[in-house]
C-alpha cells in the first residue's frame, strides 16, 4: 500500500466523494473480517448501510472506499480494529487520510508540490486561486484524464480538493465558505506515524528511504520532524530506531498490519 495509484486525474471522485469520513465509519462498523473484501462490499450495497436514496450513489461511494480502504484484506481488517476502538479520531482520521491521498492522485501531488511548497515557505493561508492554478497547470502539462475545458469543471475540482483537505483538518475553516483557508496546526500522532509507517516499511523500504519519503510531506511534516516521530516511537517501543549518519536501520516487531493496530490500541490504553 505504500505505493500510491498511478493515474491521470479524474473528476468524478474528487467531487463526488471528498473526505466521507461519517461514510466510511459506518462502513467499518458493519466490517465483517471473516468475509472477503468483495462479499463486504455486496452487504453494503444490498443493505444500504449509508441510508442513501440513490443506488447509483451508494455505488459510487463503494468504488470510492475499494479504491481507498480496500485493496487488500489485512488493511481493510487493521482499519476496522483502529476504528472500533477508543482510539480518538485524531489518530485514525489521519490513517484514513493518508490512504486516501494514496488513492487519489490529484490529492496527493497537490499536498506534497503545492500546499508542502508554500507551507515550508512561510504562507498560512490557501486559497481557492492557488487551488485553480495547480488544476490548470495540470490540464495545460495533459496530467487530467480528458480536457476540463469547462470553467465550472475546474472551480468544482479546486472546491472539492479544498474541501477533502479541510474535512481531514490538513486546513481549517467553515464548511462553505469561499474565504482562503488557513493551514492547521501540522501534528501527526505517534500513533498514527507507527501505523503509516509500518504500512510503508513492509514494502521493503530500506530506513533512509522511509525517513526522506514524500509521503509525509502529506502531513507537512519537516524531515527533522519525521525523525522526531521515529524517536518517540523509539523510546514507547513500538519500534526499533538507530542512526548514524546516513545510515539508518529500523525495525518493527510486528507481523502484519492488525498486529501493529491491536500494538498501538494497547499502549494508547494503558498512557491515557
Amino acid at each position: 500500500m505504500t505505493q500510491r495509484i498511478e493515474s491521470k486525474y479524474t473528476v468524478t471522485r474528487v467531487i463526488k466523494a471528498s473526505a466521507l469520513l461519517p461514510d466510511t465509519r459506518t462502513l467499518f462498523e458493519y466490517w465483517d473480517e471473516n468475509r472477503s473484501v468483495k462479499e463486504n462490499l455486496q452487504m453494503a450495497a444490498s443493505r444500504n448501510i449509508f441510508g442513501k436514496s440513490s443506488r447509483v450513489r451508494v455505488n459510487d461511494i463503494l468504488k470510492v472506499f475499494e479504491a481507498r480502504y480496500l485493496r487488500s484484506n489485512g488493511t481493510a481488517n487493521a482499519i476496522q480494529r483502529l476504528l472500533d476502538s477508543p482510539l480518538p479520531a485524531e489518530i485514525t482520521d489521519r490513517v484514513l487520510y493518508y490512504y486516501t491521498a494514496l488513492a487519489e492522485p490529484i490529492l496527493y501531488d497537490f499536498v506534497t508540490e503545492t500546499l508542502y511548497d508554500l507551507y515550508q515557505r512561510g504562507r498560512q493561508v490557501i486559497s481557492k486561486e492557488d487551488a485553480l492554478d495547480f488544476i490548470r497547470d495540470a490540464v495545460r502539462d495533459g496530467k487530467t484524464e480528458g480536457q476540463w475545458d469547462s470553467p465550472i469543471t475546474v472551480n468544482r475540482v479546486a472546491v472539492g480538493l479544498l474541501s477533502t483537505l479541510r474535512d481531514f483538518r490538513i486546513l481549517n475553516g467553515q464548511k462553505g465558505s469561499t474565504k482562503p483557508k488557513p493551514f492547521a496546526p501540522v501534528h501527526l500522532p505517534v500513533e498514527a506515524f507507527v501505523f503509516i509507517a509500518f504500512d510503508m516499511k513492509k514494502d521493503g523500504l530500506s530506513g533512509d528511504r522511509l525517513i526522506h519519503h514524500p509521503n509525509w510531506r502529506l502531513f507537512l511534516l519537516r524531515l527533522s520532524d519525521v525523525e522526531r516521530l521515529f524517536i518517540e516511537a523509539h523510546q514507547l517501543n513500538y519500534l526499533r530506531y538507530e542512526a548514524a549518519g546516513s545510515l539508518v536501520r529500523l525495525d518493527f516487531p510486528y507481523e502484519d498490519q492488525s498486529a501493529v493496530a491491536e500494538a498501538i490500541i494497547n499502549k494508547w490504553q494503558s498512557l491515557y
